[in-house]
């Protein structure tokens, strides 16, 4: 079966499909000649067991194990029962500080704040688990820093192509050749993403055929600056 079959009989996402496959709970063969990933009934039926421990927010680690036969599903179950109740509590005693909270007869500003601090302290003291505060409130931080630096990476990516674009049709004459300075975007761009193969062969590759449709243009300028240098010698 091919990954959009997959997608529309167990109902889980092409992307998480994939994850699945990175995190070596599913392992698809690979069709011969174009290495197309190719899923037995076996697969299917692994994903949606997958899909159905994950619908119970069991952990991808005990997944793998239960699947593997290294734990039954009776001691992967009393596990995630352990953590839903323990999850069920500190919801319990959230809901009770809001009951609490909402039979005060003031506002929030005439609210004794540190006496209200201190008992929810002490719960968390017990073992109770109120939200992280420094965790939560971040996320929109975070998430902001990375899209201003997709969009910078954008930005650079489509500089970079234009000019590629641009030293690729132009003959520029008496000037530095516009392909060194597609080379030192090839530079930029492989150290701006290490690790991402694909961009860093489109970029260089570019600048390849940048070179070498301006190769007499840069011998120009080799050989001009080696007789510069000579006269002054």
């Amino acid at each position: 079966m091919k990954i959009n079959e997959v997608e529309a009989a167990v109902g889980v996402t092409k992307k998480n499909i994939r994850f699945y496959e990175e995190e070596g709970l599913i392992s698809p063969r690979r069709e011969p000649g174009n290495g197309y990933r190719s899923y037995s009934e076996a697969d299917v039926e692994r994903l949606r067991r997958i899909k159905l421990l994950r619908k119970l927010d069991v952990p991808l680690a005990e997944i793998r194990q239960m699947l593997e036969g290294e734990c039954t599903l009776a001691e992967g179950m009393s596990r995630q029962l352990e953590r839903l109740n323990t999850r069920r509590t500190d919801l319990d005693e959230a809901v009770n500080f809001c009951t609490l909270l909402q039979r005060e007869p003031v506002s929030l500003n005439e609210l004794d704040v540190e006496q209200t601090l201190a008992r929810l302290t002490a719960k968390e003291e017990q073992g109770v688990t109120f939200v992280d505060i420094e965790q939560v409130d971040r996320k929109a931080e975070r998430i902001r820093g990375a899209l201003v630096g997709a969009g910078l990476f954008t930005a650079i990516m489509l500089l970079s192509i234009g000019i590629m674009a641009w030293a690729f049709c132009v003959d520029p004459q008496d000037v530095p050749p516009l392909p060194l300075l597609v080379v030192l975007f090839g530079i930029l761009v492989t150290a701006t993403n290490w690790g991402n193969w694909l961009v860093i062969a489109w970029v260089w590759v570019i600048a390849g055929l940048c070179i070498y449709r301006h190769h007499e243009n840069i011998g120009r300028l080799i050989h001009g600056t080696e007789r510069k240098i000579g006269q002054k010698a």
